[in-house]
């Protein structure tokens, strides 16, 4: 059996993703929401929570595409159209809301790229 490959940019679009998730998680646990109202940005710490949540949970799906699993890719794409109906609940125009499934297209997109033969979407289990 080939040992499967990972095209360089689907290496580091999961590594990237990773690192975000962690990141945004760990934010989202941590800030007090009064600290945004400044910025115009009004939530509350149950929509924090939440999104904190959905970021652990983008971090598992992430490392499942790490080990070749395709039912994390269907997971980020659900998680993205959560994050979407969480964001137009808060009160973010349609356009910025959609934005965040921009990130399921690419991670789609970089899953089609080969290395040799075969592409990371043709690779998933």
């Amino acid at each position: 059996m080939e040992q499967k490959q990972r095209h360089g940019c689907l290496t580091a679009w999961l590594i990237l993703m990773m690192i975000g998730n962690a990141l945004s998680a760990l934010i989202y646990f941590a800030i007090n929401p009064k600290l945004l109202e400044p910025q115009g940005i009004i939530m509350t710490k149950e929509q924090m929570i939440l999104l904190a949540c959905l970021g652990i949970i983008n971090l598992s799906f992430a490392v499942g595409l790490w080990f070749w699993k395709k039912w994390a890719f269907y997971g980020f794409a659900v998680s993205g159209f959560l994050m979407f109906l969480t964001n137009l609940n808060m009160g973010t125009d349609i356009v910025s809301a959609s934005l965040g499934l921009v990130g399921v297209l690419l991670l789609f997109s970089v899953l089609q790229m080969k290395k040799g033969k075969t592409s990371g979407w043709e690779n998933l289990e």
